[in-house]
């Protein structure tokens, strides 16, 4: 009789991710038991709690390097890194999400089943509380991304991706006003995620029938089997650039590099847009994760082989996002394909075969993480009677209306533009960097140009604001709550603090860009 042996399991390890999947799951008893009058203030109090937890938990795990759980994760410098990255991130987000002096009953649906452009639809939208089922469904999506980033074979990732995938595709549906385009949003979203999954879990399978055969090792699909493979197995490389190509479609998709990008500007513009700030900010940190741990430690040995390929679809991306971005009249959709634009930027890093290109893409993710939350932080405060202004011909003389939040706004716009002293120069400048030291030099050439069409809408909605007269149907900006103020304040501190003095961030990027195997 075979005597079963447990793996073993480091808990203190992996303790961010159970700290919010626990949360998660309790507060699903909160929606259960909890009266509903008191729903949103104790779920939102027991999300951010569980977020700042499993930040401690983090930092205090800061020297642990190991794979743990039977092989299933991997606890390293990238990990711990982009674990920190996505719950400040998504403490920042929570916030918006909280907030609910800034539209009665906050940016969400009351109830999630009532039917669109009804009579119930439009009291609703009048002021009733917002459903609470979005923080569980918050915390969900955060304990999948880190698990996401942390996943040291195929399948566990493949578990992590629908774990956060699943509870955005219930977050778009549920905007409070525009119903209609929320749920097209949503439908859209799932969909495409659907075929996206599809794509990387049929790679894995491929990959798997790759690792057969090695000389003393069983197939499978961890990573250091998938690395071993690469250069020992005796299948067919068919089996492996297939493989990897598949795998590639379902992160990139995640990432919203073209031409996988489709879905992002309706679902950026349809989703409640405290939603769209976290899927902006947290979902490309876990993505560009994975991307890193796949291409760095599983495929490594291949890269003469994929980096062409990925280049050609950075600089695909990059093109893109910078002239469809010139076209749009709405201004979620405009950072919709400025986003687009970045994950060009940051697959620059992740072909750098380097750890400075490893540590310049994990900055860029945190610099543009607080930079697209406080923009889209901005976007919920400037609205009318009916919610939102988001079409970029009513922020014209927003700037004689009102100068501060303007003001804010134009910063914004320039960090994104690249302009020197705001994150957003530094970080170009660290994934450009390595990219050119490693001879990626038609990369940054590309990421320049692209750079400088880039600019030109964040430059038109600059001159709209400020040289324009304010009409009649100039919005006005609505008064933050504390909780959006205090998420905007975050934003635009890190804004400026990443671009005026980068270096510790940076050194502490340096410093975990060592992965294990």
């Amino acid at each position: 009789m075979t005597e079963l042996k447990l793996p073993s399991i480091d808990y203190a390890a992996i303790a961010p991710i159970l700290i919010m999947l626990g949360v998660a799951l309790l507060g699903v008893l909160v929606e259960a038991f909890v009266p509903r009058r008191r729903r949103h203030l104790v779920q939102l109090s027991l999300s951010l709690l569980a977020v700042l937890a499993a930040l401690v938990m983090v930092v205090l795990s800061a020297d642990v390097r190991r794979v743990t759980a039977g092989g299933a994760l991997a606890v390293d410098g990238p990990t711990l890194f982009l674990q920190g990255t996505i719950l400040v991130l998504a403490a920042m987000a929570l916030l918006l999400i909280g907030e609910r002096s800034v539209e009665r009953g906050g940016a969400f649906v009351a109830q999630a089943a009532v039917t669109a452009e009804s009579a119930d639809d439009r009291q609703q939208a009048e002021g009733r509380n917002g459903a609470t089922e979005v923080y569980p469904l918050t915390s969900f999506a955060i304990g999948g991304m880190l698990i996401f980033v942390a996943a040291n074979d195929l399948l566990t990732m493949f578990i992590a991706l629908e774990v956060f995938s699943l509870p955005l595709y219930l977050l778009c549906a549920l905007a409070r006003r525009r119903r209609l385009l929320s749920q097209e949003a949503a439908m859209k979203y799932f969909l495409l995620g659907a075929y996206a999954s599809a794509f990387f879990l049929f790679g894995v399978a491929l990959v798997y029938g790759f690792t057969a055969g090695i000389p003393g090792r069983s197939a499978g699909v961890d990573f250091a089997t998938v690395h071993a493979a690469v250069n020992e197995s005796p299948a067919s490389e068919v089996l492996l650039f297939a493989g990897m190509a598949l795998i590639a479609i379902g992160l990139l998709f995640k990432a919203a590099a073209a031409p996988f990008h489709v879905w992002t500007p309706d679902v950026y513009q349809g989703a409640p847009t405290p939603v769209t700030g976290f899927m902006a900010a947290c979902t490309k940190v876990a993505a560009f994760g994975a991307l890193l741990r796949v291409f760095h430690v599983a495929f490594d040995q291949a890269a003469w082989d994929f980096t062409p390929v990925l280049g050609v679809v950075a600089v695909l991306t990059m093109l893109i996002g910078a002239v469809l971005a010139v076209t749009q009249t709405d201004i979620k959709r405009l950072l919709a394909y400025s986003s687009i634009a970045n994950a060009g930027y940051l697959l620059v890093g992740v072909l750098a075969p380097t750890g400075a290109g490893v540590s310049g893409t994990m900055f860029y993710l945190a610099a543009y993480g607080f930079s697209v939350l406080a923009a889209f932080a901005v976007v919920t405060l400037v609205r009318d009677a009916d919610g939102e202004a988001t079409h970029l011909s009513r922020w014209a003389g927003l700037g004689r209306r009102s100068p501060f939040y303007a003001g804010v706004f134009t910063f914004i716009l320039l960090a994104f533009a690249g302009i020197p002293l705001t994150s957003g120069f530094m970080s170009k400048f660290a994934v450009f960097g390595p990219a050119l030291e490693s001879g990626h030099a038609w990369l940054v050439v590309a990421g320049v140009l692209t750079s400088m069409v880039l600019a030109f809408p964040y430059l038109r909605v600059v001159v709209m604001m400020w040289l324009s007269e304010p009409g009649e149907s100039t919005p006005t900006v609505a008064v933050p709550g504390g909780l959006t103020a205090t998420a905007l304040m975050i934003g635009v501190a890190a804004t400026l603090i990443l671009g005026v003095l980068p270096a510790p961030l940076l050194d502490l990027a340096t410093d975990a860009a060592a992965f294990v195997r």
